[in-house]
Order: structure tokens, then sequence, then C-alpha cells
């Protein structure tokens, strides 16, 4: 059980990067050691299976140049391997005055990224994409998409190891420790010891504690934010054809509710952000005791909460009532009812929170020794991933002196 590299995390971000050093690197032996029975199985197989524009994102961060970059290549990826997808377009909308600062402000940083064919558009507009909806202005983003990423981390897994039949996949292999010897690192799982000169950590909701294993001094934690989602039954589905936004509110670090189309046929609603007291915990009540123990000695953790109190309350109240949910839903799509929608599945989002409560950073990937570290992965990192795995791969080919 000698390897060349680890790879640990089989996420979508962990599978792009297994994809990308063995094309990159065809004759070394990888192995991707996944702690779960399945690849995908937490933020990957939970978010909302959107392929992100890059419109949010700031102009020249690694949010951006990835996000833009991954999008082609994971709408290219999806074409050449038969993956389930759908190019479908998304309507950004402002339902009132205030929201028209803002919106604007997207709409700039959408040009200033490069994003192609967005344009404002009138209320008639809209109407011809989304009938349903009530706006005063809006933003079209004809690049915006819907995509399988279950599916297309599963691909990723399966072309690697067909360049390469000494490289391995584990499912259901937890990494316990990591022990540092002169040339290599012994990782030690919950089933077997695995050797490997180099190490690239992808464990998204874990990145944390996996990066104190490995003797990286990490002074921020990994806070859990669950988002709940609704579903449109079948009597409200004709509401919704594709994607349907609401502008960003600048003082809340998500993106809001809103409506996606999945590559089945259903419409999501959602989600909300309410901090969860399990770190992969999917239900309004799971909890853990370390977890919590965890966000809530934590000084970033309070001053988030501080920050957002009003937000805060508001997304728990939510969280519990469908009515206040659909309320939310309504600004959008004032004729939606009860009936409409029905409760959904739910996601967790790793974020990496500073120390003093920011939770926007960028994406950040660090150096340690023999290492590299995916610390902070949070949307668009799905729709990055192909450009994320890229990065790594010539970033190891730096670090760890590599030979193609």
């Amino acid at each position: 059980m000698t390897f060349d590299i680890a790879v640990i995390g089989g996420g979508i971000v962990g599978a792009a990067t297994l994809y990308k050093l063995q094309k990159k690197f065809p004759s070394l032996n990888i192995v991707l050691i996944e702690k779960m029975d399945k690849l995908a199985d937490h933020q990957t197989g939970h978010n909302s299976g959107v392929i992100h524009s890059g419109l949010y994102y700031k102009p020249g961060s690694l949010k951006a140049k990835n996000c833009i970059q991954g999008r082609k290549e994971l709408v290219a990826f999806a074409q050449e391997h038969g993956i389930k997808h759908d190019v479908c377009g998304k309507v950004v909308v402002a339902t009132d005055p205030s929201e028209l600062p803002n919106l604007e402000k997207v709409f700039k940083t959408g040009q200033e990224n490069g994003i192609e064919g967005i344009r404002l558009m009138t209320p008639d507009e809209v109407k011809e994409k989304e009938p349903f909806v009530e706006c005063i202005a809006a933003i079209w983003v004809p690049v915006t998409g819907i995509i399988d990423f279950r599916g297309a981390t599963e691909k990723m897994v399966e072309l690697a190891l067909q360049i390469n039949p000494d490289s391995k996949l584990h499912l259901n292999h937890e990494v316990l420790d990591i022990v540092k010897e002169d040339s290599y690192s012994l990782i030690k799982t919950n089933k077997t010891d695995f050797k490997a000169k180099y190490l690239v950590f992808c464990a998204g909701l874990q990145a944390d504690r996996l990066a104190k294993k490995d003797g990286v001094n990490l002074k921020e934690k990994v806070v859990g934010f669950r988002g709940d989602y609704y579903e449109l039954t079948d009597q409200g589905k004709h509401k919704v054809k594709n994607l349907i936004y609401p502008v960003p509110n600048p003082d809340f670090p998500f993106l809001g509710v809103h409506f996606t189309r999945m590559t089945d046929g259903e419409i999501e609603c959602g989600p909300n952000a309410v901090f969860t007291f399990k770190r992969e915990g999917y239900g309004k009540t799971d909890f853990s005791c370390r977890d919590t123990w965890d966000a809530l000695t934590y000084g970033g953790t309070w001053k988030l909460f501080f920050k957002n109190m009003r937000f805060g309350i508001n997304e728990y109240r939510r969280a519990f009532s469908k009515k206040l949910f659909l309320k939310t839903l309504q600004r959008m799509i004032p004729s939606l009812t009860m009936d409409d929608i029905k409760p959904g599945r739910a996601g967790v989002r790793a974020l990496l929170l500073a120390q003093d409560g920011d939770t926007r950073d960028d994406f950040r990937i660090e150096y340690h020794g023999n290492s590299i570290h995916v610390l902070n992965a949070p949307s668009p990192a799905a729709t990055a991933s192909l450009s994320i795995g890229g990065y790594i791969a010539d970033e190891a080919e730096k670090h760890f002196k590599l030979k193609s």
C-alpha cells in the first residue's frame, strides 16, 4: 500500500485533483482515500447542482478565475463524457427599489469578470423567461447551468484509474492520523495504513482537523452551516422554468434562497443558512458534542453570530416554519401557495471561519512540507473543481519537483 501521492477526500475537488494529477503524471501511482462508502457523499452530493457563471466573485480572486475557467472545463467534460447537464441560464431579479444598486454592482462585477452574454432585463423580458416572476429589474446570465455533480465526480475517478491501473480508490477508509517519516508519510486509517511520498488534502468539512493532524499550525476553524431545501410539488412545478435568484444582500454572507431546476426535473427552492450543531448532520435536530464544542469555543463563531444576529434569527425561524420559507419565495413568485411546496433535502456548507468572524475568504490552498491542503473551498468549488485540480497539479509539480 505504497503510493507516490495520496489524495484524501472523495468529493468533487478530490476527484478532480486525482484526475488532473494522473493526467499530468500518468506514471505516478496515486491513491484516493474516502471515508464514506461512496464518492461525493457530503458537500458535493448535497449542493444545489448549479454550474455557476462567476458573476459574484471579486475580479482577480481565485474564486473568480477558477470558477470561470472551471465552468468552461466542466461543461466540456460533461459534453464529452455524457454527464447529465443543461446550460439553461438564470435570471437574477430585483423585487424592491432598494435592491437596484446591488443589482447594478453585481452586473458590473460580471462584466469585469468577462461573463459571456450577460445583460440587464426589463420586467417584461423576465416574463418571457419566467412567466410567474414579479420583479422591477433583472440580469440574464446565459452561461449558468445545472449538472449531476455526483455523476461528474464518479466519472473523473473512473477516468483517472483507467490511466494507471496501479492507482487505486479506497472507500470506507477514514483517515485517523498522519505520521511523518523521512521520505514519506504514513496515513493511518480505520482499516489499513498507506504510505505516500506526497499528500493532497481535499477534506471539505474536516479540512481543519486533518490539517492539524498533518502538523499545520492553523488558527482558523471550519464551521458548518446547514441549508434546507423545499421542492415544488407537481402542481407548482410549472411556475419555474430554469433558475431564479434574488439579488444577493452584501451584508449577508450567502446568496439567498433561490429556485433551481435539477437535472432530474425536480424544482428545488433554497437553501437557507443556519448554524449546524453537527458538521455532517443533515437533519434539523442532528447534534454532535465534538462539533458543537469546536464551534462554540471558537471566538470567530461568536463574532459571526453577533455581526449577523438579525439574519441568523430570521434564518432559524424560517428553518422551522414552512410559512416563513414560503413568504421568502413569494418575493419573487407571489402566486406560490403552501400547496406548491414540500420539504426537501438539506446540505451543509464548510466555511473556514476567520478569527474575526469573516466568512468571505477566497479559496485557500496552502503547503506544508510534502503536503498540499485545500483549506477553504466553498461555493463555487464544485463548478471550479477541474480548474482547482489543474492548479493543484501545477503547484505539485513545482513544490514536489515532480516530472511529467
